[in-house]
């Protein structure tokens, strides 16, 4: 699986960026270990919506790439930029387990009634 991680770049960006990214993929590669045969690529992208104002404001975005279920594309917004990525992750994870149990059963067929037999 192949992992970019992107984080906020400037005056506001925090002096730790390379320990963030250690988390972040981290906690890719634990959250997504299920489905780890699957995943082709992962894109996270972290952003300050609000800047330096405060509130609600880290971004999340997840992109993922699978073999087989096509790609998911996911946002979450928090306080803290670990809560975005929790919440963005397990948003994906549940996306892709949901798609991937559909895959695996079948779609229920409507009960075939039969006429009931006359016997005279």
């Amino acid at each position: 699986m192949q992992i970019q991680i992107e984080c906020p770049r400037g005056p506001q960006a925090s002096a730790d960026v390379a320990q963030w990214r250690a988390v972040a993929e981290r906690r890719l590669r634990f959250v997504m270990r299920r489905l780890r045969t699957e995943l082709l690529q992962a894109h996270v992208r972290l952003e300050d919506v609000n800047g330096p104002r405060g509130g609600v404001d880290q971004r999340c975005q997840v992109h993922l790439v699978t073999d087989g279920f096509g790609s998911v594309v996911v946002h979450a917004t928090r306080r803290h930029a670990a809560q975005a990525l929790d919440a963005a992750l397990k948003r994906a994870a549940h996306a892709l387990v949901r798609t991937w149990q559909k895959q695996r059963r079948p779609a229920r067929q409507p009960l075939r009634t039969t006429a009931p037999s006359l016997a005279l």
